[in-house]
């Protein structure tokens, strides 16, 4: 992402404080609803992160991981968290698995989530994350997210975790009356904006949030 990371707790430091560290920094960067903030303290960031950015996995920056893909800055996961205003009995498509971090943070917040990754190796690596953490309300498939996932919609949330020039019709049409979309858009990979898009009866509803930076969205399914 584009800000500067702040002084974060690490491994070695006392869980506690670990914790609270992490949090203010959170509400720092403008992460300040309740139910988003205690999801993020009981989801360890440290789970996702391994080999030699493990010990970076409570800074407030992108890290990577396999397949040429990151980890999102965790003020950004809250942030984008916090626009999709998600309820308890909400259905929430994401677009780019990932880590599994974000997926695991939503499963807290809603009825169930739904998953896709264009990696198979990212998915399954993210399944086994939820299966230790005891989320049995998350369903990760290998699909092109840039297609959406028909067969289960509409939705009413849709996060996506990579940017495209453009929101992509098919996730526009997936989308509930009411329901809300939030993803960054750009056709530079320096310079996104970070959407969220409110669908209408007669239309959709556009208001900018930020800058940031996400790897693109890429169409087809990835080699691994």
């Amino acid at each position: 992402m584009t800000d500067e990371a702040q002084p974060a707790p690490h491994l070695q430091d006392d869980p506690q404080e670990a914790r609270m560290r992490f949090l203010l920094t959170l509400r720092s960067r403008g992460v300040t609803d309740a139910r988003v903030l205690a999801a993020m303290e009981r989801i360890d960031r440290g789970r996702f992160v391994r080999g030699l950015f493990e010990d970076r996995a409570y800074d407030d920056t992108p890290l990577p991981i396999p397949c040429g893909q990151t980890i999102s800055q965790p003020s950004v996961v809250g942030l984008m968290s916090q626009a999709l205003a998600v309820g308890p009995r909400d259905t929430v498509l994401e677009i780019g698995t990932g880590s599994g971090y974000q997926a695991a943070i939503l499963a807290l917040l809603c009825r169930r989530v739904y998953t896709v990754d264009r990696h198979r190796r990212l998915v399954i690596e993210a399944e086994a994350q939820f299966a230790a953490l005891g989320l049995t309300n998350i369903t990760a498939r290998v699909a092109d997210g840039s297609r959406g996932l028909p067969e289960q919609a509409p939705f009413d949330r849709i996060l996506v975790t990579a940017a495209a020039e453009d929101p992509p019709g098919p996730l526009l049409s997936q989308l509930k009356i009411g329901g809300i979309m939030v993803l960054p858009v750009g056709q530079s990979d320096a310079v996104q904006t970070l959407l969220r898009v409110t669908r209408h009866s007669d239309g959709y509803e556009y208001d900018e949030l930020r800058q940031v930076r996400f790897v693109p969205l890429v169409e087809g399914l990835g080699q691994t």
